[in-house]
């Protein structure tokens, strides 16, 4: 079965209407694309199998239609996968009131089931986007589409680059340790958590489609496994510490008060410290699959946040007493 209908199926499948991107629509515009770029080959002559200069299809429809169809999914992921890790997260009073609001009370293999699903519908859309690039370049003999995607990546609406996937994925495992999930769709590969020769660790996920997600947890800041890890919006993970050192800010003042001109040590994006993401899940589950090192990053971590703290608050001290 080719991509375009199974990805079909999978939408049709769902329990609720969400969005997705329109492949049979967008390949329509492209088919026409292909219809005017023979004719204009046929007026003038030329064989060159490029597209003409100011394409109606290409400038004002397939590329505004595409860039809109990725936001809504990525806003769509990013706001019940969030919802979902509150829920699972939230303890005491604050459980109670989130349930009720929900007006329900989820089960263990409830949640275990919606973060699945989550994590597939991230997935299956990348290979959607991915797919329908690759047809437009081939058609085009160009490479506007993967410019395309770059061009989403400075824009955070590519959705695996949405913090929320690592986290979603760690919350996955986390629940399944204590329940083995029944019924899976064959859509569906699984998520692990590797170490390579060096103890290095990396989060995947496999579905079809040779479909492969890597994400390596390893800070390339302190360049050892990542403590208490945040996401930056461009998707690139750190140690706390790590982060605010790079964003030259104090741990007392957090990655929120950070200058929107700080920049990714990896990609070199500007702004993406404020709406940085905590993956509390990520740390639960590298403090199980680690606890030794676990237990000895902690005391190290104490000791750092103890000095740094009183560094911070003497400089306070000084300025306010104008030392």
């Amino acid at each position: 079965m080719k991509f375009a209908k199974k990805y079909e199926t999978y939408m049709k499948r769902m329990d609720e209407q969400l969005p997705g991107v329109g492949m049979k629509r967008l390949k329509k515009m492209l088919k026409k694309c292909r219809t005017e770029l023979q004719s204009h080959e046929e007026d003038d002559g030329s064989n060159a199998g490029r597209c003409p200069g100011h394409c109606s299809v290409c400038d004002g429809s397939f590329f505004p239609s595409l860039l809109n169809e990725m936001s809504a999914v990525v806003g769509c992921f990013n706001e019940k996968a969030k919802n979902l890790l509150e829920l699972h997260l939230a303890s005491g009073f604050k459980k109670y009131a989130i349930w009720f609001n929900n007006k329900c009370h989820k089960s263990h293999g409830t949640l275990i089931q919606q973060g699945k699903d989550l994590v597939t519908y991230a997935i299956i859309n990348a290979v959607a986007m991915r797919k329908i690039l690759k047809k437009y370049d081939k058609i085009h003999y160009s490479k506007q589409g993967q410019e395309f995607k770059a061009h989403a990546q400075s824009l955070h609406i590519e959705i695996l680059q949405s913090p929320w996937l690592c986290e979603l994925m760690a919350f996955y495992m986390n629940l399944r340790r204590s329940k083995k999930n029944n019924g899976a769709m064959e859509l569906f590969g699984d998520c692990s958590l590797t170490f390579d020769d060096d103890d290095k660790p990396t989060i995947s996920c496999n579905l079809f489609d040779s479909m492969r997600v890597d994400i390596s947890l390893t800070c390339s800041i302190c360049l050892d496994t990542v403590f208490d890890p945040v996401a930056l919006s461009c998707g690139h993970i750190f140690c706390y510490l790590c982060s605010c050192s790079a964003a030259s800010v104090t741990i007392v003042d957090g990655l929120k008060s950070s200058d929107r001109k700080s920049k990714c040590p990896l990609c070199r994006q500007a702004g993406v410290f404020p709406n940085s993401v905590h993956l509390d899940e990520l740390n639960m589950l590298l403090s199980h699959s680690c606890p030794e090192y676990w237990e000895k990053r902690m005391r190290m971590e104490r000791v750092e946040r103890v000095r740094l703290a009183k560094e911070h608050w003497e400089s306070q001290c000084r300025a306010f007493l104008g030392m």
